[in-house]
């Protein structure tokens, strides 16, 4: 099939109404029929007959010129939530880590491109955090994105390299596509990952894998800490035990009560450890 082509089964109607749903975040949390056109593509006629019916499904709303999504939408994230136990097995794992480090920890996994939040535990400080359940980053830019990339199949991370595009963000941002291939194999040989103000400054993190019961890598957990209160010696030395003793704890359950495979569809972070392989502000 020709790239960018479209099997016989794909339905661009559909493709174009989730669109629609994903032009609003947290700062378009709502838009004219104009801007929904232009940001999704679409002709203005197109767009306003997908908001109509989504208002008529109860996911969208309609204030005069305005369309804002409804809390119906959760619906849909939900399905999937739901339908996965490792957001419920990690959960009181990650709550426990947290009050040991006294900083955020969030579970992800890889979806496409980017790396998805399925639970998280903030740290409770006064300055809160914006990072969700369902926020979105490019995984080559984050710690739990390279530990599921790193154990991803050779031929995949060659593909997910050759179409990143790897845009500065910080001074501190690998921007070159062998030496990020260098550091994702320093982070399946040490068995963890460290990013130190890539994704933004004044931010650093650590991840690590878990596995569910055959042995593959199915999501990440990290930590997330302010860059001026946390060195890298400091994160390897005083929360990285932390983290690897709470993935090790939740391995275990998943061993017994979880899911083989709880990461996204598509994602392809199924790997087993033991197959040979060479090698803003938001907290």
């Amino acid at each position: 099939m020709p790239a960018g082509a479209r099997p016989p089964h794909f339905v661009r109607s559909f493709e174009r109404g989730l669109a629609v749903i994903r032009s609003f975040d947290a700062e378009h949390p709502a838009r004219t029929l104009s801007e929904v056109a232009d940001s999704c593509d679409l002709t203005r006629a197109a767009a306003r007959r997908l908001l109509l019916t989504l208002a008529d499904l109860g996911y969208v709303h309609q204030d005069g010129r305005l369309f804002r999504l409804t809390p119906r939408v959760l619906e849909l994230g939900y399905s999937y939530l739901s339908s996965v136990t490792l957001p419920q097995i990690a959960e009181p794992h990650l709550e426990q880590l947290v009050a040991q480090v006294r900083e955020s920890s969030s579970l992800c996994v890889l979806d496409g491109d980017d790396i998805v939040y399925v639970a998280r535990v903030p740290t409770r400080r006064i300055m809160s955090a914006t990072i969700t359940v369902g926020t979105r980053f490019p995984a080559h830019l984050t710690s739990v994105g390279r530990v599921l990339m790193a154990h991803l199949p050779d031929a995949e991370i060659d593909d997910r390299l050759t179409r990143t595009q790897l845009r500065p963000l910080t001074d501190s941002t690998i921007v070159s596509a062998p030496a990020l291939r260098a550091e994702l194999g320093r982070v399946l040989r040490q068995g963890y990952a460290v990013v130190d103000q890539e994704l933004e400054e004044g931010l650093r993190s650590v991840a690590a894998p878990v596995r569910g019961r055959d042995g593959e890598v199915v999501a990440a957990v990290n930590i997330a800490v302010p860059a001026g209160r946390n060195s890298v010696e400091s994160i390897r030395r005083d929360l990285l035990p932390h983290l690897l003793a709470t993935v090790a704890r939740i391995d275990a359950d998943l061993a017994v009560t979880g899911p083989a495979r709880a990461s996204s569809h598509g994602s392809g972070t199924h790997r087993s450890s033991s197959s040979p392989r060479s090698a803003v502000p938001r907290r």
